[in-house]
């Protein structure tokens, strides 16, 4: 087994320890330049650890849960998933996981503690959706701890059991075509979020789809939809989510949710005067009136991402001709719809967010005998329970059930 010597050269010293023979000749790893015996002898030893483990800084025995989530953050999950997931992750790992387990060490780490971890999110009040998410992420990453890295031999956290949790009231509605007729009259035509509501009602559309279309997705022709890309806030911080943020042009949340939806008469009429309405405010602002592009940039593993950038200035950018802006051209992000879904709720009462839009779209298509497979094509999804999911059983749904019951058994 290979161990670490030193030796002095000139007034520094340097340490010096065999390594794999490469092509049958035997090879040496060194570094001088040290003050010290002793501080040669330490860095030595450092890497030779770190090259018996194959390029690791560590090993699992004094490894901690906080280094350990951090690992697989940067080395699998960046490098896996869309970046609002990695959002979520990152706030599941630093306001929960870290500040309970972060000081275990991994390989102590025991379905005792983990179930105790678990338990006192129900204690202190927080939904099972969100439970689950946290403790999802933390077995993910204990997954990832077994295979590929073999820092574990066996997974803490699939002994513990979701504790029982009362049924809450859906934070989804469905939105009568009254009420969305009520929404319309609140935000009218002109509105910046007259556009996202149809969109969002009308097809189908998620809120990153629908502040994401351009006019040239859209086929008045055919009367068609391209949806081929969304729209995601991106913070100079992902840690502290506070300031420092931009908008960016994404790929659609899966591959199936990129798609072709057709659109009605109705819907294809307000697209065309919104397109009319935002000529000839171009015209009226002039020389004042923004223009979006978009900037390539690289994320933090080298994807191509793509800046959205407003200037009255013209610029050598791709243009961005989205349908989502104020009266003066400036982009009217997605934040904004969080303070319109409160006017309509403390306004208006009306129960809502804006997924109940998608939501409501899916189940009046159900409602009314749509087929459920174009159904889950028209929403992007990439199963088709997701779409069942999204429906709702509504009183109509169970009328017709009993209709049908009725027509087949008859005593």
């Amino acid at each position: 087994m290979a161990e670490v010597n030193t030796r002095k050269r000139g007034s520094n010293w340097e340490y010096r320890f065999e390594i794999a023979s490469v092509g049958g000749k035997r090879k040496q790893k060194s570094k001088g330049g040290f003050r010290t015996k002793k501080e040669a002898l330490e860095a030595g030893t450092k890497a030779l650890n770190e090259y018996n483990n194959t390029g690791l800084t560590f090993t699992a025995s004094d490894m901690s849960v906080s280094d350990y989530m951090d690992l697989w953050f940067e080395e699998y999950c960046k490098l896996n998933y869309k970046y609002n997931t990695l959002l979520n992750y990152r706030g599941y790992i630093e306001h929960h996981i870290k500040p309970v387990l972060g000081e275990y060490k991994l390989s102590a780490l025991n379905p005792t503690a983990i179930q105790m971890f678990v338990n006192n999110f129900k204690i202190k009040g927080y939904s099972k959706s969100y439970t689950i998410g946290i403790f999802t992420t933390l077995s993910s990453a204990l997954d990832y701890a077994i295979e590929p890295l073999k820092l574990i031999q066996f997974n803490p956290a699939s002994p513990v059991k979701i504790p029982r949790f009362e049924p809450r009231d859906s934070i989804r509605y469905v939105i009568s075509v009254k009420d969305f007729k009520r929404i319309l009259d609140k935000f009218p035509p002109g509105h910046p979020f007259y556009i996202p509501t149809i969109l969002g009602y009308m097809a189908g559309l998620r809120k990153s789809e629908a502040y994401g279309v351009s006019w040239n997705d859209i086929d008045f022709k055919n009367k068609t939809l391209h949806i081929n890309k969304s729209v995601y806030k991106r913070y100079a911080d992902m840690t502290r989510q506070t300031k420092g943020f931009g908008w960016f042009i994404g790929t659609p949340k899966t591959y199936k949710s990129d798609r072709i939806v057709k659109l009605d008469d109705w819907t294809i009429s307000e697209l065309k005067k919104e397109k009319i309405r935002q000529q000839e405010n171009r015209l009226f602002y002039g020389k004042y009136y923004t223009t979006l592009y978009k900037r390539a940039e690289k994320d933090d593993v080298g994807n191509d991402i793509y800046k959205i950038i407003e200037s009255i200035i013209p610029l050598d950018l791709p243009q961005l001709n989205l349908v989502c802006v104020r009266e003066n051209g400036v982009y009217c992000d997605s934040d904004t719809e969080k303070y319109y879904s409160k006017v309509i709720r403390n306004n208006l009462k009306i129960k809502f967010n804006f997924h109940s839009l998608r939501h409501t779209h899916a189940t009046i298509l159900m409602e009314n005998g749509a087929n459920p497979v174009d159904v889950a094509e028209r929403l992007g999804h990439t199963n088709i329970e997701q779409t069942f999911a999204y429906s709702h059983n509504t009183l109509k749904m169970q009328a017709q059930s009993i209709d049908i019951l009725e027509d087949v058994v008859k005593l």
